[in-house]
């Protein structure tokens, strides 16, 4: 009995984790599928001519959308060994925060467009496809920027003190005719300028202000590209790195939290520990 327990568990681990997997890719597809039919119901709900007339339908649709997402996620919980793991996720929290909005509705009026945090969901794409390329990528970029929040840090501080001193400047050049009408209204300007927004709410009109306005939108261009740079040398470090080392996956999926992107050589989840390998 305790054998064909767990062999029913484990075909269902593979059916909703198993992305290399014929019945895995199927079953995560129809979950796009209905994922993008559930936002549409939300977006028609949200027109009053629509929802006037098909409301009855819009609302029982969505119900079973719903109860068809709780009883997924109740499988994933169901069929991993370490549901806390799974349920403090990334993606669990993600496919909790799309199925609750609906049962909250029935308490707090005005929360059921919150529905549309279903969307979130469609980040499952890039396991569902296995597109390696991306989650490469994708991982290559947060450990680019993880690298780089010192130095980004560094020059959004010194951004801001310029911001602020630019801002003032303006506000005791320009003054109240001009709309600059206290400093927090000169920063706002400035800081408006510097990334090239550019909203015209508020417009310098003295020959002075208007020279140090076209000087900070020239230095907005160069406030950009910095970041960009910053963010661009270290991809480039990490990628060098990764080229170092041997970064091949087998894709093994662990019982334990549903982590599929393990390396050949690993015997067990790098992210909750659970043997991956049995020896």
């Amino acid at each position: 009995m305790e054998t064909r327990k767990k062999s029913w568990r484990t075909k269902l681990h593979v059916i909703i984790y198993g992305t290399n997997t014929p019945a895995g890719k199927l079953f995560d597809l129809i979950l796009l599928i209905v994922i993008l039919a559930s936002i549409v119901l939300v977006m028609l709900e949200s027109v009053k001519e629509i929802d006037d007339k098909y409301h009855n339908f819009l609302n029982a649709a969505e119900w079973v959308v719903t109860i068809l997402f709780s009883i997924e996620y109740i499988a994933r919980i169901v069929t991993v060994k370490k549901p806390l793991k799974y349920i403090t996720s990334f993606y669990g929290v993600v496919d909790l925060l799309s199925t609750i909005p609906k049962y909250i509705s029935l308490f707090i009026a005005g929360t059921h467009a919150l529905v549309a945090l279903r969307a979130l969901r469609l980040l499952r794409v890039f396991r569902i496809l296995k597109l390696a390329r991306f989650m490469g990528a994708s991982k290559s970029i947060s450990r680019a920027l993880k690298a780089s929040r010192v130095k980004i840090s560094v020059f959004l501080f010194a951004v801001i003190i310029l911001s602020i001193i630019l801002g003032t400047i303006m506000y005791i050049i320009e003054g109240d005719e001009s709309g600059f009408t206290s400093i927090p209204e000169g920063i706002y300007w400035c800081i408006v300028t510097l990334t090239t927004v550019g909203y015209g709410d508020i417009t310098p009109v003295t020959p002075f202000g208007q020279f140090i306005a076209s000087l900070v939108m020239i230095m907005g261009y160069g406030i950009i590209a910095v970041p960009t740079g910053i963010v661009t040398a270290e991809i480039a470090t990490q990628n060098k790195v990764a080229k170092q080392t041997d970064s091949s996956t087998d894709h093994a999926i662990c019982m334990g939290c549903g982590t599929d992107d393990h390396r050949n050589e690993a015997d067990f989840c790098y992210h909750c520990g659970y043997r991956i390998k049995e020896h």
